[in-house]
């Protein structure tokens, strides 16, 4: 199988990605000694896949790559719609990120300016058996933040330019290659939307919503909640058919929260960030990236007193990024539209943060429990059941409370629920 001698942590690997893995090192310029696995991050980190630093050690030099590798249990790959979300993330690092990035280079963007990704090694799409393997962004110092705590000021005005740079290249792209922006929209699949009939996937929201409903003591945040997450499974498909054609449609990241952010810093001097993760990449409306990063990386107090701020930084810097290509953002996307979007974007979004909250909020020793169930069952109730909110330690209860109530209360403050 391989030609080098893998060791470390191997677990749930399968043989045809360690051969992969190998091929991808063979071409590597470098002769190989050493080839080590090591797990990344901690236990709920990651649900959708497992996550390994391969460390490649030769005569004269060290490399380090990130593996993203799908599960191979058809439980766990259809719960976190593996062979769509790997799909995805394969088109976003092999084809669309390098595009938008000669398109910068082209222009003559500034590298201050420019979106910064992962390199990739290599991705391969074979089901059971996809494989991603990235730049080790550690090696470059970069570091995610406690997704318990809410991202501070600089973070979270740093990922905003990110994303007004990713989507302003989505405009350019539309007007300069329009073909090749539908040819890419059309190849990305919505992961909300293909559980649109999906029976099961209505039930857990249903159930989901009861767990989170049982957290909140007053009826009128329980009211604000009432019927969110289910509509939200259906609402998904009808946004995204608006969005297909939408002359304000953009490819966006669709997952932007603490855990898929890295940060570089020199000593408390924040000096860039880049986004990662990029499974549930698809077409859709900037307002989505912008919220979302918002909402579910911050909490009540702290955007109280700044969210029209990083809304007003975001616009500056998708008009910044659009004037390299003699565009401008206020014919490009008026700020009145923007403003439009979130509030029609506001309940779906809303209920988005709230599942994420779910899962996301948990400690690490409930997390191995939802990770368990993924590993040791192929029936997908088990699985299901293992999310639930009121099995929860208080600890975790009241910080998904807390966040809930912190939505809710700014959700309807802005006018967005």
């Amino acid at each position: 199988m391989a030609k080098y001698n893998f060791e470390g942590d191997l677990e749930n690997i399968s043989d045809p990605q360690l051969e992969f893995i190998n091929q991808v090192i063979q071409e590597l310029d470098i002769k190989v000694k050493k080839v080590t696995f090591k797990p990344v991050g901690k236990a709920g980190d990651n649900f959708a896949a497992s996550v390994k630093r391969i460390i490649i050690d030769g005569d004269d030099a060290t490399i380090r790559m990130i593996a993203k590798i799908a599960p191979q249990s058809e439980g766990i790959r259809g719960i976190v719609s593996t062979p769509i979300t790997f799909s995805n993330e394969h088109i976003i690092y092999t084809e669309f990120l390098p595009k938008i990035e000669q398109l910068q280079k082209d222009a003559g963007v500034p590298n201050e300016d420019r979106l910064r990704y992962p390199k990739c090694y290599g991705s391969s799409l074979e089901k059971p058996n996809e494989v991603i393997l990235l730049e080790d962004l550690s090696v470059s110092d970069f570091i995610m933040l406690d997704k318990f705590k809410s991202l501070p000021d600089n973070c979270v005005r740093s990922i905003l330019k990110n994303f007004a740079i990713l989507h302003s290249l989505s405009f350019v792209l539309k007007r300069r290659e329009p073909e090749k922006f539908d040819d890419f929209k059309h190849r990305f699949t919505d992961v909300w939307s293909i559980n649109s009939h999906d029976e099961g996937a209505i039930i857990y929201m249903e159930k989901l919503e009861s767990d989170l409903s049982s957290l909140l003591d007053e009826e009128y945040h329980r009211s604000k909640i009432r019927n969110k997450m289910k509509d939200m499974v259906h609402s998904s498909v009808e946004l995204n058919k608006n969005e297909l054609n939408n002359q304000y449609s953009v490819i966006q990241h669709s997952d932007a929260w603490t855990n898929n952010f890295m940060f570089r810093f020199k000593e408390d001097e924040l000096l860039e960030s880049i986004i990662i993760d990029y499974q549930t990449a698809k077409n859709g409306n900037p307002v989505s990236d912008i919220l979302y990063t918002i909402f579910s990386s911050t909490d009540y107090d702290f955007r109280k007193n700044n969210f029209y701020d990083w809304i007003d930084c975001y616009y500056s810097e998708l008009d910044r990024s659009l004037s390299y290509f003699n565009l401008e953002s206020k014919s490009v996307y008026p700020r009145e539209q923007l403003d439009a979007d979130m509030k029609k974007h506001g309940s779906f979004l809303f209920a988005q943060c709230c599942v994420c909250c779910n899962i996301m909020l948990r400690n690490s020793e409930e997390a191995v429990e939802v990770l368990e169930a993924m590993h040791n069952s192929e029936d997908v109730s088990v699985i299901l059941d293992s999310m639930r909110a009121d099995t929860l330690e208080d600890a975790s209860r009241e910080k998904i409370r807390e966040r809930i109530i912190g939505l809710i209360n700014s959700f309807t403050e802005y006018g967005l629920l």
